[in-house]
């Protein structure tokens, strides 16, 4: 029997969709059968979690994740993970009140940046997961240097985020302006580039750039669908 994940999501809607398709299609690329890992997804609040971020209440935010993850527990999730990058400012809270494991999106994204062999990557993410210490310094554990966007490129990347990718608005004008930026990264020494946000992968590609590129969704629903079949 595979195990049961439970994945806490809302934040956004849209990279919660693409969290339950990548298990799905990645399962279907492994092991060819209908075996599906069971799921169970709480969708929380957008707004009100978007609220306790702004206003730095990261342990209101950590407490009722770790609420919904007892919820999932309760209802057999065997573990969980929070489907977006920016509430794992939080884990710490998270992960002391519940017992459920979950599995750091940071954690594994850092696994499959040094299995590339690169050292220096170019941060995109909220305005959170770039100025707050917690992203880089889970890579600098690692080994990992970490560049972020400055000045008006940092809060060009974040509004985009907040603005139109989580209400699934895509531009040319905007995948051109994070091209822009992450220009700007690879001339200060990226190697190459973390989508840190589970919502940029809906604008920038893979094939988008001469350099590797981390989709964190993909990374983090793939490191998930593996730890549910072992």
């Amino acid at each position: 029997m595979h195990k049961t994940i439970g994945i806490l999501g809302g934040l956004s809607p849209e990279s919660t969709v693409a969290y339950y398709e990548t298990i799905i299609s990645e399962y279907r690329n492994r092991m060819k059968d209908q075996h599906y890992p069971e799921i169970i997804i709480t969708s929380v609040d957008f707004d009100a979690y978007t609220e306790w971020f702004v206003a730095g209440k990261w342990e209101e935010a950590g407490r009722d994740m770790a609420v919904k993850f007892e919820h999932m527990r309760a209802a057999g999730a065997d573990f969980g993970l929070i489907s977006a990058n920016t509430p794992h400012r939080a884990l710490d809270t998270v992960t002391a009140n519940t017992k459920l494991p979950v599995l750091s999106i940071i954690a594994v994204t850092a696994d499959a940046v040094k299995r590339a062999k690169v050292k220096t990557v170019g941060l995109l993410g909220t305005r959170f997961t770039m100025e707050e210490e917690f992203y880089r310094k889970g890579l600098e554990d690692e080994g990992i240097t970490a560049l972020v966007p400055e000045g008006d490129d940092l809060d060009r990347v974040h509004d985009i985020i907040y603005t139109e990718l989580v209400k699934h608005i895509i531009t040319d004008e905007s995948r051109t302006e994070y091209l822009r930026i992450i220009d700007r990264l690879i001339d200060r020494g990226a190697e190459g580039i973390i989508l840190g946000c589970t919502e940029i992968p809906l604008l920038i590609k893979p094939g988008d750039l001469s350099i590797p590129v981390f989709d964190t969704t993909a990374i983090h629903a793939d490191a998930a669908l593996e730890k549910a079949i072992k």
